[in-house]
């Protein structure tokens, strides 16, 4: 029986209330060390921390220049608010970051902010987006998945008439890179949006450090794959953790119960500022001290 695969890791670098060099340090860093796999922004147009009224990059286009000034590291948004941009729209802005990094595109996505957090839902009114009912937001998220697979991967136009997605004559040119798509990465825990994961995801993340809930979401998931046939082993099962610079043994600490409950893609969450070195650090303090009693990563291609 092959051994099972041991654990990624990545980074996330907020992009609010820090500069733009900052985080390209970090990244370009982080791109030469090879215990750090994956890299990651979150999509928020405005600080959902600190001063509200401090600076936040848009995270694709950000995104796309930080793929174009790196060359190892998988990345993306995790995970992009499906109520930001039409999916047509999103489809065409990811297969251009998948081309631009050479097919490192992971494809995160989740319905957005909830409606009970006022400081991340000021954004949509400050920037003339609607912000749908959490039912409406998951249908619309279901519908966009759908159709943003098949503009990647459909080579005719297309009709696509549904409750919430609406397209005529759809078609994209160009693909992707990655083929058949980029990875396509589920960001959230409710029921009604992992019935989503079970459906869509080949990687599923929950972005708490609370394990006990993260593994109770984990059980529900496997339930929902069951009901449609689909094996929960084919779901990779990821989780956002955040990082202490003064305590690492707290975040070591999280992360060994994450790898215990099975989670096997784990990012961790820089706080800004970032110290000089600080991925270094994280490989040296925190991932080869996590890993060094596992088994080591088989091969299995």
């Amino acid at each position: 029986m092959p051994s099972k695969p041991s654990p990624s890791f990545g980074l996330m670098t907020a992009p609010m209330h820090v500069d733009y060099h900052d985080i390209l340090r970090v990244w370009q860093e982080a791109d030469a060390i090879a215990e750090i796999e994956h890299a990651w922004l979150f999509d928020h147009l405005m600080p959902i921390g600190g001063d509200p009224g401090g600076a936040a990059y848009e995270g694709w286009t950000l995104l796309s220049a930080l793929a174009a000034q790196t060359e190892r590291l998988r990345l993306g948004v995790m995970v992009t608010s499906n109520r930001f941009r039409p999916p047509a729209m999103l489809a065409k802005i990811a297969t251009v970051v998948d081309i631009v990094s050479a097919g490192r595109l992971d494809f995160g996505i989740g319905v957005g902010s909830r409606p009970g957090h006022p400081v991340a839902r000021r954004e949509y009114a400050a920037h003339g987006l609607p912000f749908a009912d959490t039912a409406d937001a998951v249908g619309s998220l279901a519908e966009a998945l759908t159709v943003i697979r098949r503009l990647w991967t459909d080579n005719e136009p297309f009709d696509f008439h549904g409750t919430y997605v609406d397209l005529t004559r759809a078609f994209a040119n160009p693909k992707p890179v990655q083929r058949p798509h980029p990875p396509i990465v589920v960001g959230g825990r409710s029921a009604a949006t992992l019935r989503v994961v079970a459906e869509h995801a080949d990687i599923w993340n929950i972005a708490s450090g609370d394990i006990d809930d993260a593994v109770s979401r984990s059980a529900l998931l496997e339930r929902y794959c069951a009901d449609i046939g689909r094996d929960p082993a084919s779901i990779t099962r990821s989780i956002n953790l955040p990082v202490s610079y003064d305590q690492p043994g707290l975040t070591r600490d999280a992360i060994g119960r994450a790898i215990g409950a099975g989670f096997g893609h784990i990012v961790l969450i820089l706080p800004a500022p970032y110290p000089a070195g600080v991925a270094r650090w994280v490989a040296d303090e925190l991932i080869t001290p996590s890993t060094a009693q596992l088994p080591r990563r088989v091969d299995l291609n």
